[in-house]
């Protein structure tokens, strides 16, 4: 194995916490299926990014024509499944550009151009980077291509929901007092999708979301100041994607004073800046934020659930 391949920390903690003995195997294997990719696109690996992604390994190569590019070799997994499907729609267009790509049952491996990954939007003041994500996002909202595979949005919203509607029996729900909350976010979810027009190939408001929009998933690059990066791609309304962008940097909201009027006052300049109606991004942020909060409820992590959880009761 070559010295430069080794396995990030945080990527082996992640994927051994969440997979088991078959994370385990995936990342027992790694280092020779990146060899083996290496070989086979005649790159020189230069240096594993660190601390990398959750469930991927980042490493810097030059192409065989000397040229600077990115291995990602992730775990294969349905809500990434499409990820190099939408890097080519988008095509550099506000996303990071693909370079090559190729799958099996077990990986999940792009070759994309080489952003700054030690520097994510993230690094910038709150409102500069909102102006900037917001910027991305216009131009990530695209027509998607016809017979395009990506999941609808409003498919995976009624799959979540049934989702936190059984967690809704957990006692550990009960015993943090927050099923008013979960309440009202089922019931915002379900008016929401009942509300929502079919979807249908060419509509405006029906465009390709990235799924996974925030400051840690978007880059400084060089060919443009910022690209967005590690899409969990669907096709849906754009107040989807918008409600987890608003919930970014929330321990910053929730400390400040008079938090309800700064979240509130976020929601409408997002919504007014991107032309989203204030109602449903109020919605999807709710019910978003709240699943999130009561899924790291049910994993034992109380410490985030109760941020989540936190920001949901301000809105």
């Amino acid at each position: 194995m070559p010295a430069a391949i080794s396995i990030p920390q945080r990527l082996d903690r992640i994927v051994r916490a969440r997979k088991g003995e078959p994370g385990a195997a995936w990342l027992a294997a790694l280092p020779s299926v990146t060899d083996d990719y290496l070989d086979r696109w005649q790159l020189t690996a230069e240096r594993v990014c660190e601390p990398g992604g959750r469930t991927s390994l980042v490493v810097y190569v030059r192409r065989a024509d000397g040229s600077p590019a990115a291995l990602k070799v992730g775990m294969a997994a349905p809500e990434t499944a499409h990820e190099h499907t939408a890097l080519a729609h988008w095509d550099g267009r506000g996303a990071v550009r693909l370079l090559d790509a190729d799958t099996t049952p077990e990986h999940a491996v792009l070759l994309l151009e080489r952003l700054h990954g030690d520097i994510p939007l993230r690094s910038l003041p709150e409102a500069k980077a909102m102006l900037e994500a917001a910027g991305l996002l216009q131009r990530l909202w695209v027509a998607p291509p016809p017979e395009h595979p990506f999941p609808d949005a409003g498919d995976h919203a009624r799959a979540l929901h049934d989702l936190l509607r059984t967690r809704r029996e957990l006692p550990a729900v009960a015993a943090a007092d927050v099923l008013p909350l979960v309440d009202e976010a089922l019931e915002a979810a379900a008016g929401l999708l009942a509300s929502a027009p079919p979807p249908a190939h060419g509509r405006p408001d029906h465009v390709l979301l990235h799924g996974d929009f925030h400051h840690g998933n978007v880059l400084a690059a060089d060919r443009m100041p910022w690209l967005a990066v590690d899409p969990r791609p669907l096709v849906g309304e754009r107040a989807w994607d918008l409600a987890w962008l608003a919930r970014d940097r929330m321990e910053t909201l929730v400390g400040s004073p008079g938090p309800e009027a700064a979240v509130r006052r976020r929601l409408h300049r997002l919504a007014d800046s991107l032309e989203v109606d204030r109602t449903r991004l109020r919605g999807w942020t709710l019910f978003r934020t709240v699943e999130a909060g009561i899924r790291c409820l049910d994993a034992g992590d109380t410490a985030a659930a109760e941020l989540w959880l936190e920001f949901a009761g301000r809105l």
